[in-house]
């Protein structure tokens, strides 16, 4: 159990973390419970941004370990709602509170995203570790401080033993520590006609693809594991072929980009080198809604548990796809059968195109957010509000302003291919195939009338 910090030290941590607290205990603004677990999306949010070597697919991985911690920290507190041990692939059991002890669940949970946080992004630097023990140490001062110390131990010590139990099964699902081996230099792919090859204008430097072994991680979802494979249009040079229309498609409309569509194409770019990566997006975006309807404690975390791992399901199947297809995109395609000349007006990233990654995720987490908040939903996405010019492309980070969730998940996709790296059908199937990957994690049993 740490010590209780002072309370000028208190208002310093509150301060550095950018908390709406006053300047003194006095008048401080007290955390509420949806607070804490909005901090806590958003400590996970900076930690992903500035931790290097990072990746979408290790962040998806990561997002669904910490809002399924989130959610597993607390349910045993409310008897409306139900663990998912016994209902995700391999995950048997977890721990159990004591029948006749007290818990504070707030505490509960402080504790174990703190732990989880830390052992998922155990390569992240001691400024950022600091960071997590700062935000961990503001809400136990506020939320141990009308409770007993055996209340307060045992909240902390039952958090954290969910958060230990949580992170040795992922140990076992393929992905530990995936960021030590991203691009697998040994693997050798068979080329054939319309195979992906690295192109010279891209977002890595690599010439062998991103995580090639990420599709035969577990899923979560037994259902998703089982899913079949996705139709794909047969390759073809023929100019009235479907496969030879799709690239064409992407090569027009680079011609005819307007200012708007290029400013959603760089705004959902989210290269992992400097943003939170698409998938932190996501769970962006399922902050963003939760700040604005605040629901309770276990319905936050049940959201962030939700979208998280739909989307962390989303890339394993996507990858799972991606390299069996390995399909081409259109840097390689166009510049040898329709303009030699070509390049698309956003760099390639370093692997198969076939689905679309951005639509797949976009649609699963757009799914399961709608699921929760309902199909109209007003929000503005200010992710990147105040990023400098990109002057490569003349083109500003103008924020985003949507009715739905859908409408967003539909410009993640389209982004993709006004940046002229995805064809239409990479971005069709991705969203659909997301839909069906969301659909499996919302019928889980997650509140005792779901049985």
């Amino acid at each position: 159990m740490k010590k209780k910090i002072s309370s000028v030290y208190y208002v310093l941590i509150m301060v550095a973390l950018n908390l709406n607290f006053g300047c003194s205990t006095s008048n401080t603004k007290k955390l509420s419970e949806q607070d804490v677990a909005i901090e806590w999306a958003n400590m996970s949010l900076f930690i992903t941004q500035y931790t290097p070597s990072n990746s979408p697919t290790f962040a998806s991985r990561g997002f669904a370990y910490i809002g399924l911690t989130m959610y597993e920290s607390i349910v045993n507190g409310y008897t409306s709602h139900q663990s998912l041990a016994g209902q995700l692939d391999s995950l048997t059991t977890l721990p159990k509170p004591e029948e006749t002890a007290d818990y504070d669940w707030v505490l509960s949970l402080n504790a174990a995203q703190a732990d989880i946080l830390r052992n998922i992004y155990v390569q992240t630097s001691d400024e950022n570790k600091l960071k997590i023990d700062s935000l961990e140490s503001v809400i136990y001062e506020q939320f141990s401080q009308t409770l007993s110390n055996e209340t307060a131990q045992q909240s902390v010590a039952y958090g954290k033993a969910v958060a230990s139990a949580i992170f040795e099964w992922s140990k076992t699902d393929g992905g530990h520590r995936g960021y030590l081996n991203n691009f697998d230099k040994e693997m050798v792919h068979t080329t054939r006609p319309g195979s992906w090859k690295p192109p010279l204008f891209a977002q890595s430097f690599s010439h062998h693809p991103l995580h090639p072994h990420w599709g035969k991680n577990r899923t979560f979802s037994k259902k998703n594991r089982s899913l079949p494979l996705p139709t794909f249009i047969p390759y073809d040079t023929l100019p009235e072929s479907p496969y030879y229309k799709e690239f064409l498609q992407v090569y027009e409309k680079d011609l005819t980009l307007t200012q708007l569509e290029k400013e959603a194409a760089i705004w959902w770019g989210d290269d992992p080198d400097v943003t939170f990566t698409p998938p932190g997006h996501s769970f962006y975006i399922a902050t963003l809604a939760i700040e604005q309807k605040r629901p309770p404690l276990i319905e936050c975390a049940e959201v962030y548990a939700k979208t998280s791992i739909a989307v962390a399901d989303a890339f394993i199947k996507c990858w799972e796809w991606k390299y069996h297809f390995f399909s081409e995109r259109a840097n390689t395609f166009i510049p040898k059968y329709i303009d030699e000349e070509w390049e698309s007006f956003w760099p390639d990233p370093p692997f198969p195109a076939f689905p679309s990654g951005h639509a797949i995720q976009a649609a699963a987490a757009a799914a399961v957010l709608e699921d929760s908040f309902g199909k109209q939903f007003h929000f503005i996405d200010k992710a990147h509000e105040g990023r400098k010019r990109d002057d490569v492309r003349d083109t500003d980070f103008v924020s985003r302003e949507f009715n739905s969730f859908w409408e967003a998940a539909q410009e993640t996709a389209d982004s993709r291919f006004y940046g002229g790296i995805h064809t239409p059908q990479d971005n069709n199937v991705g969203l659909e195939e997301g839909v069906k990957i969301a659909k499996n994690i919302i019928e889980l049993n997650w509140t005792q009338t779901d049985q």
